[in-house]
């Protein structure tokens, strides 16, 4: 899969680092010469749920040129802008596209039953992602129309998803991408779907949580030829920063019972512990990439992208090494005085809704307030601190960028 060329200098250094620590092990002849082997290697960038919020939908109208509670075509491009940097230099990028999309000019709806601009797909596009899981609560919020029109808005703005289907044949078929010549695909699936059960006549609309289902798609992409198996699953509760009793559960079958290489978990809209289990990385949940509730509670602004760099071993199969890039998604005060047009404002708040990389904010953002670094810094050692909470440290997970001193 082809990124932008300004990041292959990065990863001929990862490549060079990777080979530097394989030297040894092996080496191939080459026209009468011994030459080293490179191995088979390819990196993985993974975002938290991605749901947009009215709040947000102003926003980019704003950007757009026009008013919050106007008619222009919102564009969630600056938005979303501050990570485009590191889901580019990813070979490839994997988003959670939570809600159902609507049409181009609404009407729009938030909690409990979303239908969003369905301009946010091409915002996700431009980020840098390639791919998106597609199985959650909210997947059967308007039913398979919705389905059908959330698809069809991926399709045209050149994702690639997976987890919910338009026909059974679509659903039969795994994704599977090539990625730097590597066969990986996704699978999505989602615990429940707020009460609404799958159509009796079209079971195949949405996957729906079961280890026999999951080991099921597993199979079914190995036999298509999947070298990798990446699973998006949308499980836990939501605003605990702890992975609960049954995600450990099941996570621990996944890892001990099936080959998948990776599990990536949503739903929380907080950040929640990875750790490697029997070999196999899981992110118990990344928080959100790029929401607005209602009622933030701090935690809910703060994610993580989940950085992962595969190396095929000499003897088969994949060395996994796992890192973290902490995001924050700015929000605004939006408490207005009687007499004022624009939001009162503390001095060195932010002024816009934006999705930060926090790392890279902190280190070349000069403009930011001390109030703004202030809560960047608790954002990054936060979410570092939930992150490592179950032991993963000895197992090499760290920032992908480290906390500038």
């Amino acid at each position: 899969m082809n990124r932008s060329t300004r990041f292959r200098p990065f990863r001929r250094a990862v490549l060079a680092l990777t080979v530097s620590a394989t030297a040894g092990c092996g080496l191939l002849p080459l026209g009468g010469a011994q030459a080293e082997a490179a191995p088979t290697a390819f990196t993985l960038a993974a975002g938290g749920d991605i749901l947009i919020h009215p709040q947000l939908t102003g926003q980019a109208r704003r950007d757009a040129g026009g008013t919050e509670d106007g008619d222009t075509p919102p564009d969630f491009t600056r938005i979303m802008a501050g990570v485009a940097p590191v889901l580019r230099r990813a070979d490839l990028a994997v988003c959670h596209f939570a809600p159902v999309v609507g049409g181009p000019k609404g009407p729009f709806q938030s909690y409990p039953d979303f239908l969003v601009p369905p301009q946010i797909t091409t915002a996700i596009k431009g980020a840098g992602y390639d791919t998106c899981s597609t199985a959650s609560q909210h997947t059967l919020d308007h039913g398979p129309a919705g389905v059908r029109r959330t698809l069809d808005a991926l399709d045209k703005a050149g994702l690639r998803h997976t987890g919910s289907a338009r026909s059974r044949a679509e659903a039969q078929r795994p994704l599977i991408m090539d990625v730097k010549g590597v066969k990986v695909a996704q699978l999505s699936f989602a615990f429940g779907f707020n009460g609404r059960e799958v159509p009796e006549d079209k079971p195949w609309l949405v996957n729906q949580t079961s280890f026999a289902r999951i080991a099921a798609a597993e199979r079914a992409a190995r036999k298509a030829g999947a070298e990798v198996v990446v699973l998006s699953i949308h499980w836990g509760r939501e605003h605990h920063p702890e992975a609960s009793a049954p995600q450990v559960a099941l996570a621990r079958r996944i890892a001990k019972e099936t080959g998948i290489d990776l599990v990536i978990g949503h739903h929380a809209h907080v950040v929640q512990p990875m750790e490697k289990v029997n070999g196999t990385w899981i992110a118990y949940g990344l928080g959100n990439q790029l929401a607005r509730h209602d009622v933030p509670s701090g935690l809910t602004e703060e994610g993580a992208i989940g950085w992962f760099e595969f190396t095929r071993r000499d003897s088969g199969g994949w060395d996994v090494a796992a890192r973290f890039v902490p995001t924050l998604v700015e929000i605004p005060p939006d408490d207005r005085a009687p007499d004022e047009a624009e939001p009162a404002r503390e001095p060195g708040a932010p002024r816009d809704h934006r999705l930060v990389d926090v790392a890279a904010a902190l280190r070349d953002d000069r403009r930011l307030s001390e109030r703004q670094r202030a809560r960047y810094q608790v954002a990054f050692e936060r979410t570092e601190g939930t992150l490592l909470n179950r032991g993963a440290a000895k197992d090499g997970l760290r920032p992908l960028t480290e906390l500038p001193g």
